[in-house]
Parts: structure tokens; sequence; C-alpha cells
């Protein structure tokens, strides 16, 4: 089974980077064994009106790089007929299948990025695990393909003295100001689109990080970690990070921990559970040295 995107455009893309997920599903086959899928998305980024998605079934005797493989080489041709860039970087997340994707991806010449973030692939997961899985034979209800937030959590380490910062703040920003995110000057971070259908007036909570010195030494380290999302755990705003880093950022008191968890519970029923990150030499001045938006998403799993 393969399943692909549409894309009427005729010119080449941009070449933008893919995320990718090879594991078991919630399908057993008639010969008792769980499926196995290939799955890829791209990532979203505002060179691109809609993602390339491509998914593949792989036989259970044939879980190896060699399938893997031949399927990415597939897959690559695929998007160049689609008008896609071949991906200079993959991402993914899954630590039990590590060597094997690392090898494929070595094998093709692409760079392999251990990172859980691959938001676009989240959702694209979420998608089969919702809209296509159940309506198969075979399905069971159940973890067959745990994902990443089900992995026993790392004790949060406190980020290190050099990155801290002269000062931080919680804060907030609109659906509306994110949206003309590519617009703002950035020396470091990621941003992707904001969902158009999400309304302008919702608030978005984040961290902001200020150094009147080292602004771009601390956004270069950071932008090395793949930040993933921020949660407040026992009162401490945690950055979840890379494969399965977790960092101490700050402590707060109870009531202004509180208070923070439910920002990031409405921003995750309201605003697609997007919050951001930002360092600045000063609070005043709408330069960045650093801008992350991330996204908080809870799998079926």
């Amino acid at each position: 089974m393969s399943i692909t995107s549409t894309n009427d455009s005729a010119s080449k893309l941009t070449n933008t980077d893919w995320e990718l997920d090879f594991y078991s599903r919630p399908i057993l086959e008639k010969n008792g064994k769980k499926r196995w899928d290939l799955i890829i998305s791209s990532t979203s980024n505002f060179n691109h009106e809609e993602n390339f998605y491509w998914n593949k079934t792989c036989p259970p005797n044939e879980v190896n790089s060699i399938w893997l493989t031949k399927s990415l080489s597939e897959a690559i041709e695929n998007a160049s007929i689609m008008g896609y860039g071949r991906p200079e970087r993959v991402r993914f997340w899954r630590s039990s299948m590590k060597s094997i994707i690392k090898k494929s991806l070595e094998n093709l010449g692409i760079e392999p990025l251990i990172s859980r973030r691959t938001y676009s692939l989240f959702e694209r997961i979420e998608y089969f695990e919702k809209e296509v899985y159940p309506n198969e034979e075979g399905y069971i209800r159940g973890v067959l393909a745990p994902s990443f937030s089900s992995q026993i959590a790392n004790e949060p380490k406190p980020l290190p003295e050099a990155v801290r910062g002269d000062s931080l703040a919680i804060s907030e920003l609109s659906i509306r100001e994110l949206k003309k995110a590519n617009t703002w000057p950035i020396e470091f971070g990621d941003i992707f689109p904001i969902r158009e259908n999400i309304n302008d007036d919702y608030f978005v909570p984040g961290l902001r990080l200020f150094s009147e010195n080292r602004a771009i030494a601390l956004a270069a380290w950071f932008s090395s970690l793949e930040p993933v999302k921020l949660e407040i755990n026992k009162g401490r705003l945690i950055l979840e990070a890379l494969e399965n880093d977790n960092w101490l950022v700050s402590d707060f008191p109870n009531k202004d921990a509180e208070a923070l968890k439910q920002k990031f519970s409405e921003s995750r029923k309201l605003a697609n559970g997007y919050q951001f990150i930002s360092i600045q030499t000063d609070p005043y001045i709408e330069e960045f040295a650093g801008f992350w938006l991330l996204k908080d998403i809870d799998l079926i799993n």
C-alpha cells in the first residue's frame, strides 16, 4: 500500500526536510504478523502550499535496511515526479529503529537527524490511526506502535549556566502575530505555517529569554537542541528536545506553575498546541537572535 499527495505545480519546489517513521501498526495481517508501515511527511514550511506524503507497507520478513533503502529511493523518485526536491535531512525519533533508519539514509547520502521535532509526521500518524487503520481488516485496538510520549521520561537537567541568559519571561503571542512570523528578522530558529482555520485572537504561550551580550550564542546552542515542547511538571518549566532530552528551565511557585499549565492546556485545545521560544537582546527590540515555533501534540498512543 502506498499513498501520495497531489500537487498541480509543474515547477520544481525548494528542497525540504522529511520526517519518517518505520514501525509496526495496529493491524494483524492474515498470517498473524503485525503490519509494518513506512510513513513519510515533508516538513511544513512557507515555501510549500502542501506537504509531500508517502507511505508503504513492509513485509514482516523484510524489516531491514535493504528494504528501507529501496523504499526511500522509490519515495524520492515519486517526490521528484511531483515537483518536490530531494531531502537533505530526515528527522526520526523511534530509538528502537535507529540503526536501520540511519544506515538506510546514509546509504542514500541523506543526513539522519534523531529528533522529536516531527510535527507533520505526528499529524500524519494520527490521521492513519483515526481515519484509516480502524476501517481495515485485522485492526486491533490498543498500543502496538508506542509513541515517544510513552517512553520513560529522563530527569530534567538544568540548563547550562552559559545559556540561561540575563532574564526570562513567560509571555503570549496571538495567532494573528504568529501567522506573520516568516517576515520577522530571525538569526536562528525554525518556524512553520500556522493553520489558517485557527482564530486569530487566540493566544499562544511561550518562553522569552533575554541576553544583552550573548543572545546569538544562546540561540546557536538552542538551535542544536531541536526544541520540541514546553511543559510544566511539579512546578518546573521543562523543555523537551532532541530524542529524549529534558531541560529544566526554571522553577515556579505553585500558583504560577498552575496558571502556566492552564495556558498550555488551553493552547492545546484552542490553538493546535502551539508554543514558542524566543531569544532577544532586549524585550523592546523586535529582532530575534532565535525564534522557534513549538507544538504540543498528544498521539492516540
